[in-house]
C-alpha cells in the first residue's frame, strides 16, 4: 500500500503520462470535460473533494511553470487567486476568457480532473515544467538563460 499522497489509482496513473509542456486540469463539478478528454472523477458529493485539497495533493506531486485560469478568477475569486499564487510561487500565470478555459484549453489537456468543488470560475489549468536543478547540475551542462536564473 501507498504510504502518503495520491491513493486513487487512475489519478495515479495519469500524472505518471505527464511530461514537460503537458496540461492538466482541476475542474470543478459542473465543467463541461469533453468527451474525448482523459476524464478522472473524484467528485461525490458537494465540495468533497474541495478544489484546492485536490490542487494541493497533485501539487506535491508535479513540477509546474504555469498556471492558467479565467480572467474573472482575478476579480471574482480572489481568495482562489491568492491560492494559486501561494501554492504556484514562481509559475508563470496566464488568463483566458472563462469560454475559452470551457472550450479551447480543455481541449488541449493531456488529463482532466473534475472534484466535487462548488466554485465560481474553479477550473485550473497546470502545465507540467521540469526541476531545473536536477535538470542542469550535471558536470559541463550548461543552463539556457531562460532557466538560468531558476538554478
Amino acid at each position: 500500500m501507498k504510504r502518503r499522497g495520491i491513493l486513487n489509482a487512475q489519478l495515479c496513473g495519469a500524472l505518471a503520462t505527464l511530461g514537460h509542456t503537458d496540461l492538466i486540469m482541476i475542474v470543478d463539478a459542473g465543467f463541461p470535460i469533453p468527451s474525448s478528454a482523459n476524464r478522472i472523477d473524484l467528485a461525490v458529493a458537494e465540495n468533497i473533494p474541495e478544489l484546492r485539497t485536490v490542487i494541493g495533493l497533485i501539487s506535491d506531486e508535479l513540477v509546474i511553470e504555469g498556471v492558467v485560469r479565467a480572467d474573472d478568477v482575478i476579480t471574482h475569486n480572489p481568495r482562489l487567486e491568492e491560492y494559486l499564487h501561494a501554492t504556484f510561487e514562481g509559475a508563470e500565470f496566464t488568463t483566458l476568457s472563462h469560454a475559452d478555459v470551457l472550450g479551447e484549453l480543455a481541449l488541449k489537456a493531456k488529463v482532466i480532473v473534475r472534484t466535487g468543488a462548488f466554485e465560481p470560475w474553479g477550473n485550473i489549468g497546470l502545465f507540467c515544467g521540469v526541476d531545473i536543478p536536477k535538470w542542469f547540475d550535471g558536470e559541463g551542462v550548461i543552463a539556457p538563460p531562460y532557466y538560468a536564473d531558476k538554478l
